[in-house]
Protein backbone atom coordinates (compact mmCIF):
# COMPACT_ATOMS: atom_id res chain seq x y z
CA UNK A 1 0.00 0.00 0.00
CA UNK A 2 1.44 3.44 -1.10
CA UNK A 3 -0.32 6.45 0.05
CA UNK A 4 1.57 8.98 -1.54
CA UNK A 5 0.39 7.14 -4.94
CA UNK A 6 -3.00 6.87 -3.54
CA UNK A 7 -3.37 10.63 -2.81
CA UNK A 8 -1.60 11.50 -6.02
CA UNK A 9 -3.99 9.40 -7.85
CA UNK A 10 -7.55 10.34 -6.03
CA UNK A 11 -5.89 14.03 -6.57
CA UNK A 12 -4.35 14.06 -9.67
CA UNK A 13 -3.75 11.12 -12.03
CA UNK A 14 -6.96 8.94 -11.51
CA UNK A 15 -9.43 12.46 -10.31
CA UNK A 16 -12.81 10.66 -10.61
CA UNK A 17 -13.77 13.72 -12.46
CA UNK A 18 -11.19 15.54 -14.38
CA UNK A 19 -9.51 11.78 -15.61
CA UNK A 20 -11.86 8.87 -15.28
CA UNK A 21 -15.06 11.60 -16.19
CA UNK A 22 -17.58 9.37 -13.72
CA UNK A 23 -20.08 11.24 -11.58
CA UNK A 24 -20.65 13.78 -14.30
CA UNK A 25 -24.52 14.41 -13.83
CA UNK A 26 -24.23 15.54 -10.40
CA UNK A 27 -20.67 17.47 -11.07
CA UNK A 28 -22.66 19.60 -13.68
CA UNK A 29 -26.06 19.81 -11.74
CA UNK A 30 -25.24 21.09 -7.96
CA UNK A 31 -22.34 23.14 -8.70
CA UNK A 32 -23.81 26.65 -8.69
CA UNK A 33 -22.97 27.18 -4.59
CA UNK A 34 -20.21 26.36 -2.59
CA UNK A 35 -22.48 24.89 -0.08
CA UNK A 36 -24.19 22.36 -2.68
CA UNK A 37 -20.93 21.22 -3.78
CA UNK A 38 -19.13 21.05 -0.57
CA UNK A 39 -22.14 19.25 1.29
CA UNK A 40 -22.81 16.92 -1.97
CA UNK A 41 -18.76 16.33 -2.07
CA UNK A 42 -18.86 15.30 2.14
CA UNK A 43 -22.11 13.25 1.14
CA UNK A 44 -20.16 10.94 -1.65
CA UNK A 45 -16.98 11.22 0.30
CA UNK A 46 -18.61 9.73 3.26
CA UNK A 47 -20.70 6.99 1.69
CA UNK A 48 -17.41 6.13 -0.97
CA UNK A 49 -15.20 5.63 2.14
CA UNK A 50 -17.57 3.31 4.09
CA UNK A 51 -18.66 1.52 0.70
CA UNK A 52 -15.23 0.27 -0.15
CA UNK A 53 -14.54 -0.85 3.39
CA UNK A 54 -17.27 -3.11 3.41
CA UNK A 55 -17.14 -4.50 0.29
CA UNK A 56 -13.29 -5.44 0.99
CA UNK A 57 -14.42 -7.03 3.95
CA UNK A 58 -16.95 -9.23 1.91
CA UNK A 59 -14.86 -9.76 -1.20
CA UNK A 60 -13.46 -12.96 -0.84
CA UNK A 61 -17.34 -14.54 0.05
CA UNK A 62 -19.53 -12.79 -2.68
CA UNK A 63 -20.18 -14.57 -5.22
CA UNK A 64 -18.49 -13.01 -8.50
CA UNK A 65 -21.91 -13.51 -10.29
CA UNK A 66 -23.53 -11.57 -8.59
CA UNK A 67 -21.04 -8.62 -7.28
CA UNK A 68 -22.92 -5.77 -8.82
CA UNK A 69 -26.23 -6.40 -6.68
CA UNK A 70 -24.49 -6.54 -3.92
CA UNK A 71 -22.46 -3.65 -4.50
CA UNK A 72 -25.66 -1.75 -4.92
CA UNK A 73 -27.03 -2.90 -2.09
CA UNK A 74 -24.08 -2.32 0.53
CA UNK A 75 -23.86 0.98 -1.55
CA UNK A 76 -28.11 1.82 -0.94
CA UNK A 77 -27.29 1.07 2.63
CA UNK A 78 -25.37 3.68 3.49
CA UNK A 79 -27.15 6.25 0.77
CA UNK A 80 -30.38 5.83 2.56
CA UNK A 81 -28.18 7.13 6.19
CA UNK A 82 -26.78 9.35 5.30
CA UNK A 83 -30.02 11.12 3.29
CA UNK A 84 -31.55 10.59 6.17
CA UNK A 85 -28.84 12.18 8.06
CA UNK A 86 -28.65 15.17 6.11
CA UNK A 87 -32.36 15.85 5.94
CA UNK A 88 -32.90 15.65 10.01
CA UNK A 89 -29.55 17.80 10.87
CA UNK A 90 -28.94 19.70 7.65
CA UNK A 91 -32.35 20.16 6.17
CA UNK A 92 -31.53 22.79 3.81
CA UNK A 93 -28.79 21.17 2.41
CA UNK A 94 -31.42 18.48 1.72
CA UNK A 95 -33.86 20.66 0.06
CA UNK A 96 -31.42 22.21 -1.99
CA UNK A 97 -29.74 19.08 -3.29
CA UNK A 98 -33.23 17.26 -3.58
CA UNK A 99 -32.98 13.97 -5.66
CA UNK A 100 -29.47 14.20 -5.90
CA UNK A 101 -28.58 12.71 -2.99
CA UNK A 102 -30.85 9.63 -3.18
CA UNK A 103 -29.13 8.79 -6.87
CA UNK A 104 -25.78 8.47 -4.98
CA UNK A 105 -26.68 5.03 -5.12
CA UNK A 106 -25.81 5.04 -8.83
CA UNK A 107 -23.17 7.49 -9.44
CA UNK A 108 -20.43 5.57 -11.31
CA UNK A 109 -17.65 6.56 -8.69
CA UNK A 110 -18.89 4.72 -5.71
CA UNK A 111 -19.28 1.80 -7.95
CA UNK A 112 -16.42 2.10 -10.35
CA UNK A 113 -14.44 1.61 -7.05
CA UNK A 114 -15.98 -1.36 -5.38
CA UNK A 115 -15.52 -2.93 -8.90
CA UNK A 116 -11.80 -1.87 -10.28
CA UNK A 117 -10.34 -1.23 -6.14
CA UNK A 118 -12.07 -2.45 -3.25
CA UNK A 119 -13.06 -5.72 -4.58
CA UNK A 120 -9.53 -6.49 -4.97
CA UNK A 121 -7.81 -4.75 -2.08
CA UNK A 122 -7.80 -5.38 1.48
CA UNK A 123 -9.70 -3.27 4.03
CA UNK A 124 -7.09 -0.69 4.93
CA UNK A 125 -6.50 -0.05 1.29
CA UNK A 126 -9.97 0.50 0.25
CA UNK A 127 -10.75 2.89 3.17
CA UNK A 128 -7.61 5.38 1.92
CA UNK A 129 -8.67 4.79 -1.28
CA UNK A 130 -12.17 6.45 -0.84
CA UNK A 131 -10.75 9.28 1.34
CA UNK A 132 -8.57 10.21 -1.58
CA UNK A 133 -10.89 9.68 -4.67
CA UNK A 134 -13.85 11.34 -2.60
CA UNK A 135 -11.26 14.67 -1.49
CA UNK A 136 -10.25 14.70 -5.57
CA UNK A 137 -14.32 14.26 -6.20
CA UNK A 138 -14.81 16.95 -3.80
CA UNK A 139 -12.09 19.59 -4.83
CA UNK A 140 -13.12 19.71 -8.41
CA UNK A 141 -16.75 20.10 -6.85
CA UNK A 142 -15.64 23.33 -5.18
CA UNK A 143 -13.64 24.85 -7.75
CA UNK A 144 -16.67 24.09 -10.24
CA UNK A 145 -18.63 26.06 -7.76
CA UNK A 146 -16.19 28.60 -7.28
CA UNK A 147 -15.66 29.44 -10.61
CA UNK A 148 -19.73 29.52 -11.42
CA UNK A 149 -20.51 31.49 -8.13
CA UNK A 150 -17.92 33.82 -8.81
CA UNK A 151 -18.15 34.57 -12.19
CA UNK A 152 -21.86 34.30 -12.62
CA UNK A 153 -23.88 35.86 -10.10
CA UNK A 154 -20.10 37.62 -8.54
CA UNK A 155 -20.72 36.01 -5.07
CA UNK A 156 -19.35 33.43 -3.41
CA UNK A 157 -20.26 31.20 0.09
CA UNK A 158 -23.67 30.84 -1.32
CA UNK A 159 -25.81 28.66 1.39
CA UNK A 160 -22.98 29.32 4.08
CA UNK A 161 -21.45 32.88 3.96
CA UNK A 162 -23.50 36.21 3.82
CA UNK A 163 -26.91 37.14 5.63
CA UNK A 164 -29.33 34.82 5.19
CA UNK A 165 -26.53 32.16 3.55
CA UNK A 166 -26.89 34.47 0.37
CA UNK A 167 -23.39 34.54 0.25
CA UNK A 168 -20.73 37.34 0.57
CA UNK A 169 -21.15 39.49 -2.95
CA UNK A 170 -18.10 40.40 -5.09
CA UNK A 171 -19.04 42.63 -7.22
CA UNK A 172 -22.84 43.30 -8.51
CA UNK A 173 -24.12 40.27 -9.77
CA UNK A 174 -25.61 42.05 -13.22
CA UNK A 175 -22.11 42.17 -14.22
CA UNK A 176 -21.76 38.68 -13.82
CA UNK A 177 -21.54 36.02 -16.95
CA UNK A 178 -25.56 34.81 -16.25
CA UNK A 179 -24.48 31.40 -18.51
CA UNK A 180 -22.37 30.18 -16.07
CA UNK A 181 -25.31 29.53 -13.54
CA UNK A 182 -26.99 27.65 -16.39
CA UNK A 183 -26.75 23.67 -17.33
CA UNK A 184 -24.26 24.79 -20.21
CA UNK A 185 -22.31 26.82 -18.31
CA UNK A 186 -21.38 23.92 -16.16
CA UNK A 187 -20.63 22.15 -19.22
CA UNK A 188 -18.02 24.71 -19.92
CA UNK A 189 -16.51 25.06 -16.80
CA UNK A 190 -15.96 21.62 -16.46
CA UNK A 191 -14.41 20.87 -19.99
CA UNK A 192 -12.04 23.59 -19.18
CA UNK A 193 -11.05 22.14 -15.84
CA UNK A 194 -10.34 18.61 -17.76
CA UNK A 195 -8.31 20.16 -20.55
CA UNK A 196 -6.33 21.87 -17.94
CA UNK A 197 -6.00 18.72 -16.46
CA UNK A 198 -4.88 16.77 -19.07
CA UNK A 199 -2.43 19.40 -20.51
CA UNK A 200 -1.06 19.31 -16.47
CA UNK A 201 -0.95 15.20 -16.85
CA UNK A 202 0.80 15.19 -20.52
CA UNK A 203 3.51 18.22 -20.00
CA UNK A 204 5.91 15.39 -17.68
CA UNK A 205 5.63 12.91 -20.80
CA UNK A 206 6.27 15.87 -23.16
CA UNK A 207 9.43 16.63 -21.50
CA UNK A 208 10.61 12.86 -20.76
CA UNK A 209 10.33 12.16 -24.61
CA UNK A 210 12.68 15.32 -25.24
Amino acid sequence: MNLKKQFMEGLLTQNPVLVQVLGMCSTMAITTSFFNGLGMGVAVLVILTLSNMIIAAMRKIIPDKIRIAMFIVVIAGFVTMVDLLIQAFIPALASSLGVFIPLIVVNCIILGRAESFSYKNGIVASFWDGIFQGIGYTVVLMIMCIVREFLGKGAFGGGILGIDGKGIQIFPAEFGVGMLTLPVGGFMVLACLIALMQWALARPKKEESK
